[in-house]
């Protein structure tokens, strides 16, 4: 296991699901954690959590903010570095929202709430990276999602946010490289986590079919995926063999993706006597 003793890992989203789980893996190696998020409550649950996980020495953090403003963001990173004196060594966005249905039933506001996953990364990194751009070191890492690269059946707001994750994700990539500061993206699957219950409970059924009886992939599955691509400065990371399946099929054949989903939802459609 490598040694992180000495960094500051900062995790947004860090109080349940693929956060938590990253920011447990990085304290096992010794780095010293910031969680952030909205409850104060689950906050320090999540802290405990995350400190039983460590070397006993490494410190565990709380911030709580919300990621949906730049203000907001400013903010945490000032809390969180000791305005400084703390520098984040790396940021892990994993905050967001997934609200998935039907595009006609899509209200405004159902596609504002998954777009914040995307403001969350834009503005924890515009808080974040000018102090990692004046050290010449440091490393961003945007939690995207397989909907990242597949537009999937039902999924038209949350798809429209991680699509927007991957390219803010490649273009910020391309600025920071000269100033020493890496980036990643991740794309996980559909992850054990809370949140993918309440996602559940609002899928149609053609989302359910396409996405077919794959069980879900623990979050601690992620989070060593998260950790050993920042170790080894990957820009994608894209967690289990099928996912990775799946994004070759879909950039070398388009028409075969279309037509493997498309028998998908015309079977759930069938089903439902539609």
């Amino acid at each position: 296991m490598s040694d992180w003793t000495g960094k500051h890992v900062l995790v947004t989203g860090g109080s349940s699901g693929i956060g938590l789980a990253t920011a447990e893996a990085f304290a096992a190696r010794g780095a010293d954690v910031t969680l952030v998020a909205r409850d104060p409550e689950r906050l320090e649950i999540a802290r405990e959590a995350v400190s039983a996980r460590g070397r006993g020495t490494n410190a565990v953090h709380t911030v709580t903010g919300d990621v949906a403003t730049l203000e907001g963001c400013e903010a945490i990173v000032a809390a969180a570095t000791d305005r400084g004196d703390r520098p984040v060594d790396v940021l892990v966005s994993c905050a967001g929202a997934i609200i998935p249905g039907y595009f006609e039933s899509m209200t405004p506001d159902d596609y504002e709430a998954c777009m914040d996953s995307w403001r969350g990364c834009v503005y924890m990194t515009r808080a974040a990276a000018p102090a990692m751009m004046d050290r010449r070191s440091g490393h961003i890492v945007n939690v995207s999602s397989v909907a990242g690269f597949m537009g999937i059946f039902g999924y038209t707001a949350y798809s429209s946010a991680k699509y927007a994750i991957m390219g803010y994700s490649e273009a910020l990539r391309s600025e920071l490289h000269p100033h020493g500061v890496e980036v990643s993206v991740v794309c996980p699957p559909d992850t054990d986590t809370p949140g993918l219950a309440f996602e559940k409970s609002l899928r149609p059924a053609e989302t359910d079919k396409v996405a077919g009886n794959i069980a879900a992939v623990p979050p601690s599955v992620i989070a060593e995926a998260v950790v050993h691509g920042v170790e080894r400065r990957r820009y994608l990371i894209v967690p289990g063999a099928l996912s990775q399946f799946y994004r070759v099929l879909k950039a070398n054949a388009l028409w075969l993706f279309f037509m493997i989903t498309d028998g998908d939802v015309a079977a759930a459609r069938k089903a439902r006597g539609l």
